[in-house]
């Protein structure tokens, strides 16, 4: 039986049987770094190198696999949900939504996310105006770009007056306009079930923010609605009637709602 030797600090320590080599190797003792010896070796060896030792080293115990079980629906992560205000918007969040339209007495259309930066950019290219909206989740309406005190660079003030004029007709039509409804979202149809953010929601409709939509346009889909405040829970039927940019949602309109539903929708508009 062949006797080995290490090097301990300074020290070499032995003789040592395999099998003591093998409890030393097992218990941290020595590793593939350290020094060993055995007659016919010319000079001290790396063990990682002596394949007769490297292949008396345990390999770590695994945990047993969990074997999944049928019947059970799987876990839906949460989304996060992270909120903004305009006053402590960095220049780097590219969270600012826009939406095209009240501003040119339009079809109203939505786009976005972008930065500050960008912004500023399509102003000055006239991209933009005065009266074009923004969001930004955390806020609870849209504002007027001209409103949005970050922005008030591109309004110098002129006589103490703002150069965005709102008249009361204006004014009326901005305060009817659907808010954002910010919540937990189970979409489901026969096959499909979803976690997504809900928001500008009126009792007309709301728009759905999901990643990769699976809809179609003309697809009628349920809704189970989840808001922080259970006041204004609600299910529903709706027609998907347009995809989002880059597949991050859709738009849909409500068929046939209830009373139950129109009241929590109607109670959180009058109440934000």
């Amino acid at each position: 039986m062949s006797e080995w030797y290490y090097v301990d600090g300074s020290e070499r320590v032995g003789p040592k049987s395999l099998d003591e080599m093998a409890s030393l190797m097992n218990s941290n003792v020595l590793n593939e770094e350290s020094y060993v010896w055995t007659a016919g070796y010319d000079n001290w060896a790396r063990l990682g190198d002596v394949d007769e030792l490297v292949k008396l080293i345990k390999a770590p115990e695994l945990p047993p696999q969990i074997e999944e079980e049928e019947d059970i629906p799987p876990i839906i992560e949460e989304p996060e949900i992270i909120e903004y205000s305009w006053d402590t918007l960095k220049e780097s969040d590219k969270v600012i939504n826009v939406k095209i339209g009240l501003d040119r007495g339009g079809q109203e259309v939505e786009y976005g996310p972008y930065t500050m930066s960008e912004i500023r950019r399509a102003f000055s290219q006239k991209r933009m105006n005065g009266k074009t909206l923004v969001f930004i989740p955390g806020e609870s309406e849209w504002m007027f770009l001209s409103e949005v005190s970050i922005f008030s660079d591109l309004f110098p003030k002129k006589s103490g007056k703002s150069p965005v004029i709102i008249d009361q007709s204006t004014k009326e039509k901005r305060e009817s306009m659907r808010k954002p409804f910010i919540a937990k979202m189970f979409v489901h149809d026969q096959n499909i079930l979803l976690e997504g953010v809900c928001r500008d929601i009126s009792t007309g409709g709301l728009q759905v923010l999901v990643s990769n939509s699976p809809f179609s346009i003309g697809e009628e889909i349920t809704l189970n609605v989840h808001p922080d405040n259970t006041d204004y829970h609600f299910v529903a039927n709706g027609l998907v009637v347009r995809n989002l940019d880059a597949n991050q949602g859709f738009a849909l309109r409500f068929v046939d709602l209830d009373s139950e539903a129109e009241g929590a929708i109607t109670n959180y508009l009058q109440s934000h």
